[in-house]
């Protein structure tokens, strides 16, 4: 793992430096407790000189051809490929991703990549026509400058790249500020791929930093006009108000508490796989989770059964192993607060159907079932392997149980009768939701985004353009305009 040492590094305007802060931050391996390498944080200082390099860079990339431009992007899916086993290697130690986990985060990043080659082409101007006889309107889709992107801990590798390479792409500089629990797979990793694929010095900037040494600087700077976080709806908030008071466009995607809806004519057999992933994957350590399984009470009993037994089989512990199913929590805090939001749901009278230990970061999986109403582990995101089983009566109610939660990122139904489960996801508030599937899905060229506490905005295909282009309108009057005076 001698790359660790070698990531550990500020990559600023096409340099590799350690931070001039007066502290470190530590990446440990949260299954072992390994430290993979220890990193000297950036300042304000540094931050400025990112975003400053960024200012530079950009204005020659923005004039680029973007053919040229999509090369680099080719490139950098031949070097993912060529260093598959590698970056797989580093999301199992850095994050305590399994092989599966690594496997499915590098899929989609590989197919993001090849959108980001397709996108480079995209923009499109339009000529509108004018009241004023003589006159054209020109509508211009430009960068929208430099992007300022936050990235998480659960996918650093795939969502630094989903933002920063469409970003990149359409003409924009960029600087990247990784979770501090993954400054490697979510910062500078993604710096050495582009890098070593040609992308010119200072268009990617990676700072890796705390708030408790930089406050808001990568927020309030006056350089970036996009920042594009990743994240908790509680840090999302403070973005989106910090930016709006500096009148730079926050895209935001946030956490979620989806609801997987099993119906009376469900295939039971098939629901129960769809939610074991859905709730399981990554240790639970996903905004699109199925959080919350909604039973028709006709079938409760048979989909319990199935579920419990099913979770049973799963393998807890070494992420490293390939047979591991899952593998730990990001840290302690986490498995800690995992924890405590079961212990304080069975003392409220639910029932643990099944009880997770905790050893080191892992949580063994928990299932929870008669859980009273207005229980507050109901209407929160559990960043954890805790699944909660909610019967219902008949589809009205089940779309009360789902909507009643401040997010609304994913979800799923479960029916024989694929129309009726496309009227009953029709009810449900959330940006995304998905017919006899799982609720953890993300594709290229599809808006992907939440409604209400889980986000503002789009990523993904168009909402890219959207996202991190402006539109300039540009009129040329050919006769004379008569001026009044």
């Amino acid at each position: 793992m001698s790359h660790f040492t070698d990531l550990a590094h500020q990559f600023i305007d096409g340099e590799w430096k350690p931070g001039s802060g007066s502290w470190d931050i530590i990446d440990f391996n949260p299954y072992t407790g390994e430290k993979l390498a220890s990193i000297t944080v950036a300042t304000v200082e540094e931050v400025d000189r990112a975003y400053r390099a960024a200012e530079r860079a950009q204005t020659a990339w923005a004039e680029t051809n973007p053919y040229a431009r999509r090369q680099v992007f080719e490139r950098a899916l031949r070097i993912v490929e060529d260093r598959e086993d590698e970056i797989a290697a580093t999301i199992v130690a850095e994050l305590g991703g399994t092989r599966l986990k690594a496997a499915f985060e590098l899929h989609l990043a590989k197919e993001f990549l090849r959108e980001a080659v397709q996108l480079a082409l995209r923009p499109e101007g339009r000529i509108l026509p004018s009241p004023v006889d003589g006159k054209e309107n020109r509508v211009y889709r430009l960068p929208v400058g430099v992007v300022g992107v936050i990235s998480p801990f659960n996918f650093p590798f795939l969502l630094s790249l989903k933002s920063v390479a469409p970003a990149l792409a359409l003409g924009n500089a960029v600087v990247l500020k990784p979770h501090q629990n993954t400054p490697i797979c979510g910062g500078t990793l993604v710096a050495s791929v582009l890098e070593e694929a040609g992308l010119p010095a200072g268009l990617l900037n990676v700072v890796v930093t705390d708030i408790a040494e930089i406050g808001d600087a990568l927020l309030t700077h006056p350089v970036p006009k996009v920042i594009s976080f990743t994240g908790s709806d509680k840090v999302g908030r403070h973005v989106a108000t910090v930016c709006a008071q500096h009148f730079k466009h926050a895209v935001l995607e946030l956490g979620g508490n989806s609801a997987l809806i099993v119906l009376d004519d469900a295939d039971l057999d098939y629901a129960v796989d769809a939610a074991v992933f859905s709730r399981f994957v990554h240790q639970g350590q996903v905004c699109m989770a199925a959080n919350r399984v909604l039973v028709d009470r006709r079938v409760e009993e048979e989909f319990t059964e199935k579920f419990v037994a099913k979770v049973k089989t799963l393998r807890v512990g070494d992420p490293a192993d390939p047979a591991t199913h899952i593998g730990p929590l990001i840290n302690s805090q986490q498995a800690e607060s995992v924890d405590g939001v079961v212990e304080q749901a069975v003392a409220a009278g639910a029932t643990a159907l099944l009880r997770g230990g905790v050893e080191g970061n892992v949580v063994s999986p928990s299932v929870l079932t008669g859980i009273p109403a207005g229980s507050p582990v109901l209407s929160q995101e559990i960043f954890g392997p805790v699944a909660l089983i909610l019967p219902f009566d008949g589809e009205d109610e089940a779309v009360r149980i789902a909507n009643d939660t401040p997010y609304g990122l994913s979800g799923a139904v479960h029916t024989a009768d694929v129309e009726r489960g496309v009227r009953v996801a029709k009810r449900i508030h959330t940006g995304m939701i998905h017919i006899n599937d799982g609720t953890v899905h993300d594709e290229p060229i599809v808006p992907f985004g939440g409604e209400k506490h889980s986000g503002i905005g789009r990523l993904n295909g168009d909402a890219m353009i959207e996202a991190f282009t402006t539109q300039k309108w540009i009129s040329i009057q050919y006769g004379r305009s008569q001026f009044p005076f």
